[in-house]
Parts: C-alpha cells; sequence; structure tokens
C-alpha cells in the first residue's frame, strides 16, 4: 500500500483529554526569540535617532536595494497612476470590481454622531472623527499582495481619514506593479518601498520625510508584529497578527474536492499556516484524506502545502454539528467555514471568529479577494477579543456632555456625594459650585 505523503493530526470529541490535545496541536503561543526582540528594538531605536539615513541602510541591508536618497523609496502619485494604466484590461477590471466590492461593503459600516435631549435641555451624544493619518503595511517577502492594499486602504478611505501612508517592502517595478495599481485605486497618499520593523518605526515616529502617523494597520512577519507591539502606545495598532488560519466545519456533504481545495487555500500561505477541518463523520474525513492525495501534485506550491499540513493541519471528529461549533469556539479560527446544509442555524452558536463564510459555495478564498469585508483579521485566536478590520478601526468617538442649568442643579448632588466617598473634595465642590438655590 502506497504511504501517505499527508500525515494530518487527527482527534475526536469523545477523547477525554480532547482539549489538552487540541490547545497541543494549535500551538498559538507568540514565542520570539530574545534576538528577534533585540534586534527589532534596536532598530527602532535607530529609526527614532537617525530617520531617513536608518530607514536606507537597513532597507539596504536587509531588502537588497541599493539606494543613496529615501527620495528613492519614496513612490510618486504620477508613477502610482502609471501603474494603474500598465494593466492588462483582465487585470484593472479583475482590480477595479474588487475595489467597488470592498468599498461598497465598507460605507455600510459608517457610523455618525449621535444625540439626544433631555426634558431640561441637557444634551448628550457621541462625535465620530475620522483619524487623520495612518499607515497602512501591506506585506511582502514570498509574495506581492495588492488585494491586501486594497483592503487596508479603502476602509481608511471610507471612514474620512485625509492622509493614508502605506508601506511596502517590494521595488517600483513590473513584479509589484499590480501593488502600485491598487494603491492608486485605493486613495493612498504617500507609498515608501520600505518593510520590515524600520516601516514600522517609520511610521510610528516620523523621519525628516515619512509623517508619524497615528494608527498603523496591517499584518507582517514576526519582525513586524514585534515592533507592532513594541510601538504601541506611542501610536495607535489594529491588532497583532500570527499564521493564517481556516476552520472548516462540514456535515459530510460537501464534494471532498472542494473541502480539500479549501484547505489547500489556506495551507499554501506558508509553512506556519493551519487548516482544520470539523466534520460530523469519520468517512468524509477519509474523503477528504483521499481527494488530498489527489489534488496535492497538481499544486504550484505543493512544497509549502505538505509541510503546513502535515505539521499544523488538523482533522476533528466531532459527534454533531453543535459539537463542532463548540470546537470551533475553541478555535476561534481567522476564517471560518460553515459548509452545512443550514448555515445561517449554526452561526447562531458561534461566539468567536474573524470572517464566517455561510453554505457550500462561500468558499474563502472569495473572501482574500473581493466578497467585501476586509480580509485583515483576528488570528491565533485572537478572535475571542478582536474583531475584523473595518471602517471603526479609524474613527475616534468622543462623548458629547453639554448640561443645561437646570441639567447641572440635577447632578450636582449625585456627583458630589460620590466625589465625597471617593475622597476627592474639589470634584464635589466643583459640581456643587452648579447648585443654583432657585431651582430647589
Amino acid at each position: 500500500m502506497t504511504k501517505q505523503s499527508i500525515q494530518v493530526t487527527r482527534l475526536s470529541t469523545s477523547s477525554p483529554d480532547f482539549r489538552q490535545q487540541l490547545d497541543e496541536c494549535l500551538q498559538r503561543e507568540i514565542l520570539v526569540a530574545a534576538d528577534i526582540t533585540s534586534t527589532v528594538s534596536e532598530i527602532l531605536q535607530q529609526v527614532k535617532l537617525h530617520g531617513d539615513q536608518a530607514i536606507i541602510d537597513y532597507t539596504n541591508r536587509f531588502d537588497g536595494f541599493n539606494v543613496q536618497s529615501i527620495n528613492d523609496l519614496a513612490i510618486t502619485s504620477e508613477q502610482l497612476n502609471t501603474a494603474l494604466e500598465r494593466l492588462s484590461t483582465e487585470q484593472q477590471q479583475a482590480l477595479t470590481h474588487a475595489a467597488e466590492r470592498i468599498r461598497n461593503y465598507h460605507e455600510k459600516q459608517k457610523q455618525g454622531s449621535w444625540h439626544y435631549e433631555e426634558a431640561d435641555g441637557s444634551v448628550y451624544g457621541q462625535k465620530i472623527s475620522p483619524l487623520e493619518k495612518v499607515g497602512v503595511y501591506v506585506p511582502g517577502g514570498k509574495a506581492n499582495y495588492p488585494s491586501s492594499v486594497l483592503m487596508l486602504a479603502i476602509p481608511a478611505q471610507v471612514a474620512g481619514v485625509e492622509e493614508i501612508i502605506a508601506t511596502v517592502p517590494t521595488p517600483y517595478g513590473e513584479d509589484g506593479n499590480l501593488v502600485f495599481a491598487a494603491a492608486a485605486l485605493a486613495g493612498v497618499s504617500r507609498l515608501y518601498t520600505i518593510g520590515g520593523a524600520q516601516a514600522i518605526g517609520a511610521l510610528a515616529y516620523g523621519t525628516e520625510t515619512i509623517p508619524r502617523v497615528d494608527k498603523i494597520t496591517g499584518p507582517g512577519n514576526v519582525y513586524v508584529t514585534v515592533a507592532k507591539k513594541m510601538v504601541f502606545g506611542d501610536v495607535g495598532i489594529d491588532m497583532l497578527a500570527g499564521p493564517s488560519e481556516l476552520t472548516i466545519i462540514c456535515d459530510g456533504d460537501t464534494n471532498p474536492d472542494w473541502i480539500a481545495m479549501d484547505l489547500f487555500s489556506q495551507a499554501e500561505h506558508d509553512e506556519q499556516a493551519q487548516s482544520i477541518l470539523i466534520a460530523t463523520e469519520g468517512q468524509f474525513i477519509d474523503a477528504v484524506q483521499l481527494s488530498i492525495e489527489k489534488l496535492l501534485p497538481e499544486m504550484e506550491r505543493k512544497e509549502i502545502i505538505e509541510t503546513s499540513l502535515n505539521t499544523r493541519g488538523i482533522f476533528v471528529c466531532a459527534k454533531d454539528l453543535s459539537d463542532a461549533a463548540m470546537v470551533s469556539n475553541l478555535i476561534a479560527p481567522e476564517h471560518l467555514e460553515i459548509s452545512v446544509a443550514d448555515p445561517e442555524s449554526l452561526v447562531n452558536e458561534i461566539n468567536n471568529a474573524g470572517a464566517i463564510f455561510l453554505g457550500r459555495h462561500s468558499a474563502e478564498a472569495l473572501g482574500d479577494y473581493c466578497a467585501g469585508p476586509s480580509h485583515v483579521l483576528p488570528t491565533s485566536g485572537t478572535a475571542r477579543f478582536f474583531s475584523a478590520l473595518g471602517v471603526y478601526d479609524f474613527q475616534k468617538r468622543s462623548s458629547i456632555i453639554n448640561c443645561s442649568p437646570q441639567g447641572a442643579h440635577k447632578l450636582a448632588g449625585t456627583a458630589a456625594e460620590l466625589a465625597r466617598n471617593e475622597h476627592l473634595q474639589a470634584h464635589a465642590l466643583s459640581a456643587e459650585y452648579r447648585l443654583d438655590k432657585d431651582l430647589d
């Protein structure tokens, strides 16, 4: 019998130590070697101290560039528009279609200011304001991601951000043409061909040329993630991204080839990507295994897929769909496909997921490119408390309090009583100065 090349770990919820086994397979602790932390800290410090020159030095050193001036790393709006014009008709149509769908979806997320007035004339409410400057880090390295430009910059543009500063570790030219064309479509104000911790430092602290931003968004490698964690507080961040993840819940009636290819679509990102299938039928898991063996040889990135599935893939056999939903909530995946007959019913049992794809035809890959919602999502179980990137990530909420004389009089006694219990005399007196005896 031919040995299978893919040996995906199999678990069963009926096992008494299932949760322990699942935790061991997920291995989500962000374990960062001391040398990486030290390197990132040094890079950030040098960028803070030496600005443009540090960016030039690190870009030449890490990215293999040969530039003398920061201007060599700045891409003009004319160059971005030229990149858009250079696209083939098919490329331009695809990019434009995706941008239109992403913009349409995020327009529906826009929040407006609101207020209400009480009987005494006092007004309370909330003022919504866009951030002024944001940085979008577009990952590079093993591939170029024009879709990430759209998914990051368009929600910011819809929110009303005045200036969108993009960084991408890709030299201007034909290989990265789609990235620069996407920046033109997405309303990017400035773009610099820099990456890594040095890009995060530039956006967080500013340099002589690159402006300091209010918030940094976008995923990257471990150096980028560590850098974002270190600069948080000096600047806002969206989330800390880990390897990409997909969990699929299936009732056994979806074509196993579809499920196998969906697992591949996540596994081909990189060797650390995690693809998980939760099924209610052991025989269906066997069928998916056969599909994997059949389809893998056709894949251009088969070595990456094979490593990812062998080291990080998981098959879980659940007792029923409710049991499967329980497992999914424990995983809190970045992407969740609910490939069952009645997904709308099962979604009510899901509490933790970055993006949820309902039904057999809702492939996660559609969400990566053009369904509409941003594909920038919480990973590593952080969907328990983080949400998908959206317009609200680029807006601030300010409380509005406008007390009438009658309103201040009504609140003063309550405020003063609570303040004195906290031993804050000035607070109490500040409130009581607004008391109006004529209103008693």
